[in-house]
């Protein structure tokens, strides 16, 4: 099964996110992005929010399958991905969409998130593909040692929040062997120079992958 959910960001323009929202078996919806779908007549299958984002007249049209969380713990793109992973099995991929752009702070909470769903579900474990897809590019997450297929000329970045990793590579242009990941910057904008990547990590970390 593969679940699309939709944020309050930038929605695509580019063709690949958004045959993954209309090939997508279930489509949720964060209360923020319902107005982007209603404009493109695309009709969730759940909005969930504290749902202040909605105007009462589209409250009455979706009652049946809106979701109010008003946890202030959770933003509301957690929440969303929490509800996907306790009502949903035989999961193979869930996409987010329209989670960048706008506004960069919420970028920037938004692709680190996808460690925190790594770290809380154990999603690579389970042979679960969730990414972050805009028309710039996906972001993923990784937890251990991989060979990743993303094929040679592709731009890769790394980040890491555990200043204490070492990830070594092949399949890089410039190898990540000595990277010290103390700051962003660190292993960004990096060249994939064969079809496979493979990263060997010292020890289990979170890691977001970024390909452009």
């Amino acid at each position: 099964m593969n679940i699309a959910i939709i944020a309050k960001g930038a929605f695509p323009r580019k063709e690949y996110p958004r045959y993954l929202i209309s090939s997508a078996d279930a489509v949720v919806c964060c209360d923020g992005a319902l107005a982007a779908l209603e404009k493109r007549g695309i009709v969730p299958d759940v909005v969930i929010g504290d749902l202040d984002s909605i105007c009462q007249h589209a409250l009455g049209r979706f009652k049946g399958i809106r979701i109010h969380d008003s946890n202030q713990e959770n933003n509301d793109l957690s929440k969303a991905f929490d509800y996907v992973m306790s009502h949903y099995t035989d999961i193979d991929a869930i996409h987010i969409i329209g989670a960048t752009g706008m506004s960069e702070a919420h970028t920037i909470g938004n692709l680190s998130l996808l460690m925190e769903y790594e770290k809380r579900y154990g999603l690579s474990a389970r042979g679960i593909n969730a990414d972050i897809v805009s028309d710039y590019c996906t972001a993923f997450a990784i937890a251990d040692s991989c060979d990743l297929h993303i094929g040679a000329g592709r731009r890769m970045s790394l980040f890491s929040p555990d200043p204490s990793l070492n990830v070594k590579s092949a399949g890089l242009k410039w190898p990540t062997d000595n990277v010290v990941f103390d700051n962003w910057w660190k292993a960004t904008l990096n060249i994939a120079s064969e079809d496979v990547v493979s990263l060997t990590l010292s020890h289990p970390a979170p890691v977001l992958i970024i390909l452009d």
